[in-house]
């Protein structure tokens, strides 16, 4: 008798469960979800980069996909973990590697590159959630320096004598913006061109519409800047992407490209230099990982600046004609001390010290 009214009164008991905050979540925001919203988001400069560069788009897209999703199946195996074929993470991070490379790049590239992303840039950490640095970054750099001819300015021009010469479209031919106003800024450095007489090249290069639309040649990610803007608009308002990091970015590169521009250190303006290169592609998709970035509003302002400034100083007083690459793994790595800078002040005021 006891015992039954022992067993009636746990029953009537409240259930007291106990789990870490957060206790108050949006069940929205889950990996899925994000990773979905990031293919939407990628959408329209998926498609921008077909009209472009064709069947290469989908050649490139493809191969970089699987291997990274090979990649992920070998690595998970490796570490007696199951496949996480369903959080969509070494799709996105598939696609950004192959937005991220010339049309041309030999398959090699992309697959090497694909293995680096998630092994170097992801399974070493730990898996999803765990990586310091953005794993697609990883992938490129790791290709950038190991085969720089293959993703050097040769890469994103075919001659008329090349295999691809047949099988690519015309906007092939041609240099990539960033890469004619690096030569012509290395020129004048040399005293071997005239600033009074900027090349007809130079001009063609700098001009406003082809840069806005995307009828330029570069990587398959980094020709239109308003199906960037889309894309990156898109995330902004899912709240999937921290609206402080891409507008710092964008604000730091303005100011210190047009600076530069007017000590005469770059042929391109402020404008020039946001709608050229990967900056937008890199500002949106690529440095609002939320893995790899800051978690305070505060900190990630302090990121985005990072990123803007080195970007022009990488641009203007490197070897490269692109920096976000470097940029954004430079700045990954100071993540955990801005976090620890900028701890936000809980809510009702500071946390009471225990010194008296």
């Amino acid at each position: 008798m006891a015992t039954s009214n022992l067993t009636a009164l746990d029953e009537l008991a409240p259930a007291f469960r106990v789990a870490p905050s957060p206790h108050l979540a949006n069940t929205r925001f889950t990996t899925q979800w994000m990773m979905l919203d990031v293919l939407i988001g990628l959408s329209p400069v998926l498609a921008v980069s077909l009209l472009v560069f064709g069947w290469l788009v989908v050649v490139q897209v493809g191969l970089c996909v699987l291997s990274c999703l090979g990649a992920e199946a070998i690595f998970s195996k490796m570490r007696g973990r199951p496949f996480p074929w369903y959080d969509g993470s070494a799709v996105v991070t598939g696609v950004l590697l192959a937005l991220s490379l010339p049309a041309i790049a030999p398959p090699y590239v992309g697959v090497i590159g694909s293995i680096i992303a998630i092994g170097l840039g992801k399974a070493v950490f730990g898996g999803l959630g765990y990586n310091l640095f953005n794993p697609a970054m990883v992938g490129r750099a790791f290709v950038m320096l190991s085969f720089a001819a293959q993703m050097g300015a040769p890469a994103y021009v075919v001659s008329p004598d090349s295999m691809y010469a047949e099988y690519t479209p015309a906007i092939l031919t041609q240099a990539t913006p960033l890469n004619v106003a690096k030569e012509y800024a290395s020129n004048l450095a040399k005293g071997k061109a005239d600033s009074q007489s900027v090349p007809e090249a130079v001009k063609d290069a700098a001009a406003i519409e082809p840069l806005f639309l995307g009828t330029i040649n570069g990587s398959l990610g980094e020709t239109s800047a308003v199906a960037l803007l889309i894309g990156g608009l898109y995330l902004c308002l899912r709240r999937t992407a921290s609206w402080q990091i891409p507008m710092s970015i964008l604000a730091t590169t303005f100011l210190l490209a047009q600076a530069c521009h007017w000590a005469g250190l770059t042929p391109f303006d402020g404008i020039r230099h946001l709608l050229g290169g990967s900056l937008m592609l890199g500002a949106f998709f690529i440095a609002t990982d939320p893995v790899s970035s800051p978690l305070a509003a505060k900190g990630k302002t302090i990121f985005g600046i990072g990123i803007g400034v080195l970007v022009v100083l990488i641009r203007v007083f490197s070897g490269y004609s692109e920096g976000l690459m470097f940029a954004v793994l430079l700045m990954n790595a100071t993540v955990p001390l801005i976090n620890r800078w900028t701890i936000p002040t809980p809510r009702g005021g500071p946390v009471p010290s225990s010194k008296p």
